[in-house]
């Protein structure tokens, strides 16, 4: 998990605590709801151009949690 903390951040001071990718202010829930609705990556680093690809690769290596 220490791999994911380089690229993917939780601060209450920005973005009301929400995940963000490190450095910047692009919540991790704005890239996967690009990618889940057929975004490429081209077109996400294009409308992010704060991230890379990795910091794409670490949010979807985050656990998902379901709940009962």
């Amino acid at each position: 998990m220490s791999d994911l903390a380089t690229y993917i951040t939780s601060t209450a001071t920005v973005c009301h605590g929400k995940l963000t990718f490190r450095g910047t202010r692009v919540m991790v829930w704005q890239v996967l709801d690009a990618l889940a609705n057929g975004e490429s990556y081209e077109a996400i680093l294009d409308a992010w151009p704060s991230i890379t690809k990795e910091h794409i690769h670490a949010a979807l290596r985050l656990p998902v949690h379901r709940e009962a």
